[in-house]
C-alpha cells in the first residue's frame, strides 16, 4: 500500500511555487499549497488507483493538493455521512470544494440529503458545497429525473440572498446548470430566475440576470432544441 509520505513526495516533486501568487489572485487559499496543477493531480490519482484508507489519511494532512487527490482516489460506495460532514468542515477554498464535489460527493446517493443539510448552514464553504453539489449533479447525473431538480429551486432562491462571493457564485452556477440540462428544466429555471429579479436583494438580482443571460442565449436554446 502506498504511504501518505510517498504521495506527499510525489506532490512535492510537481510543486510550482511560482504559481501560488496567481492562484491566490483567483481566490484559492495559499496556506500549505504546493502549486500543483489539476492535470498533475489527476495523473498522481490515476497512478494510485482507488484507495479509501489512503484517501482518509491524505485528507488529514491539510495540504490542499493532497485533499484534492484524496477526493479523486476515494471510493464513493465507502463514503459515510459522517465522513462527508467531517470533510466539508475542513474545506476552506473554492477549488477544493468544487473538486471534492465533482470527484467524490456527487457520486454517492447521500449527496441529495447533504444539499438540503448544508444549504441551511451559515459557514461560507459548507454552504457553497451545497450549491456546488447541485451544479455537479445537474451536469453529471444523467439518471436523475426533473422533479428532483425542481424541488431544489426553493433552496436556490433562499441561497440567492447570501452576499458572500463564494456562495453567490455557486448559487448562480447551480441555477445555470439546472437550466442547461434539458428544455423542461430550462423553462423552469428561466421562470425561477425571473421571479428572483423581484427579490429585494442586489445579489439575487445579479444571480438571476446572469443566469438569464446564459439560459436564454441562442447557444443554449439551440443546443436544447437538438
Amino acid at each position: 500500500m502506498t504511504s501518505v509520505e510517498e504521495v506527499l513526495r510525489k506532490l512535492e516533486a510537481k510543486a510550482r511555487p511560482d504559481q501560488l501568487e496567481g492562484m491566490t489572485r483567483y481566490g484559492m487559499v495559499a496556506e500549505r499549497r504546493l502549486g500543483v496543477s489539476i492535470p498533475g493531480l489527476r495523473r498522481i490519482a490515476k497512478e494510485l488507483g482507488k484507495d479509501h484508507k489512503l484517501a482518509i489519511k491524505l485528507w488529514k494532512t491539510g495540504v490542499p493538493e493532497a485533499r484534492i487527490v484524496a477526493a479523486m482516489i476515494d471510493e464513493p460506495e465507502k463514503l459515510s455521512e459522517n465522513q462527508m460532514d467531517d470533510w466539508v468542515k475542513d474545506i476552506n477554498s473554492w477549488d477544493i470544494c468544487d473538486q471534492v464535489c465533482m470527484n467524490l460527493f456527487e457520486k454517492t446517493p447521500l449527496a441529495w440529503k447533504k444539499i438540503l443539510d448544508w444549504s441551511k448552514r451559515e459557514e461560507e464553504f459548507i454552504k457553497r458545497t451545497a450549491f456546488a453539489l447541485i451544479a455537479c449533479l445537474a451536469w453529471h447525473d444523467k439518471d436523475a429525473e426533473d422533479p428532483k431538480f425542481i424541488k431544489l429551486f426553493p433552496v436556490i432562491e433562499r441561497g440567492a440572498v447570501d452576499e458572500r462571493n463564494f456562495v453567490k457564485k455557486a448559487v448562480n452556477w447551480a441555477l445555470r446548470n439546472i437550466g442547461k440540462r434539458n428544455r423542461n428544466l430550462n423553462r423552469a429555471a428561466i421562470k425561477v430566475a425571473k421571479e428572483m429579479l423581484r427579490i429585494n436583494s442586489k445579489v439575487a438580482r445579479w444571480i438571476a440576470s446572469d443566469a438569464l443571460r446564459e439560459l436564454e442565449s441562442k447557444a443554449v436554446q439551440g443546443r436544447l432544441r437538438e
